[in-house]
């Protein structure tokens, strides 16, 4: 009987060794595919290295290209039934980001987010080049926005004709319904952007300039603006 009772015991051991071993070394690449971070729109061009340990490189969020990266699951949120991936790239220039992405029960998202995100042509014809997170943290429940906190910055890419945005626009993310709203707004407070976007990834950006002047709503209408409700509206639409 006790005989039988060791060799039980053995085969446990033996079993929980083998899981043990299996997550310690499972490849980055299989784990992010199976926590389905397809659904948040990320891709990347190649994934490296142990789910504790890896690299992504080209990492894209949609269609914003994120770059190289390190990435690591977080052991402490697998006990609150959250796979979260810790990524950072610090290496003290202007396009270092860190944060993570978080894939929960119904729920999916970004947490922490301190960094730049390059645009590039997303939203043109509007020129924001870049956003500037600060500490931005987000998810989706189901199909709607279920949380948002954090600050942005938009860097412009260009000019527009009549405005001098070289401040960029700025503001604090929040939940509007089932999008993720980026209410963003020049120092002068005459220039806004309103930022939405949904979970299937469809997004509207609307840029409002308050204006009384004539000469100034001219050329904004030559650069696709157009007069709504006494100031000037561009409007884009799309999906990232």
């Amino acid at each position: 009987m006790m005989g039988l009772t060791l060799s039980r015991r053995m085969r446990i051991v033996l079993i929980l060794a083998l899981l043990l071993g299996l997550l310690l070394f499972l490849p980055m690449r299989v784990t992010l595919g199976l926590a389905g971070l397809e659904r948040l729109g990320v891709a990347a061009r190649d994934v490296r290295g142990s789910v504790w340990n890896g690299r992504i490189d080209q990492l894209m969020l949609g269609d914003m290209p994120l770059g190289s990266v390190r990435a690591g699951l977080s052991p402490v949120s697998l006990l609150m039934g959250r796979a979260r991936f810790d990524i950072a790239r610090r290496k003290g220039l202007a396009d270092d980001v860190s944060g993570a992405l978080t894939v929960g029960f119904g729920r999916i998202g970004v947490d922490d987010v301190t960094g730049s995100v390059p645009l590039g042509r997303t939203f043109a014809p509007l020129p924001v080049g870049s956003l500037m997170l600060d500490d931005v943290s987000a998810y989706y429940s189901g199909d709607r926005c279920g949380h948002a906190e954090g600050r942005v910055r938009a860097r412009m890419a260009g000019q527009i004709p009549g405005l001098n945005l070289s401040q960029g626009l700025s503001g604090v993310v929040a939940c509007d319904g089932d999008a993720l709203l980026l209410p963003l707004v020049s120092q002068s407070g005459m220039e806004k952007i309103s930022l939405r976007i949904w979970r299937s990834g469809r997004y509207t950006a609307e840029m409002r300039v308050e204006t009384a002047d004539p000469a100034l709503a001219t050329t904004l209408g030559q650069a696709g603006f157009a007069n709504v409700g006494g100031a000037q509206m561009l409007k884009v639409e799309g999906r990232l």
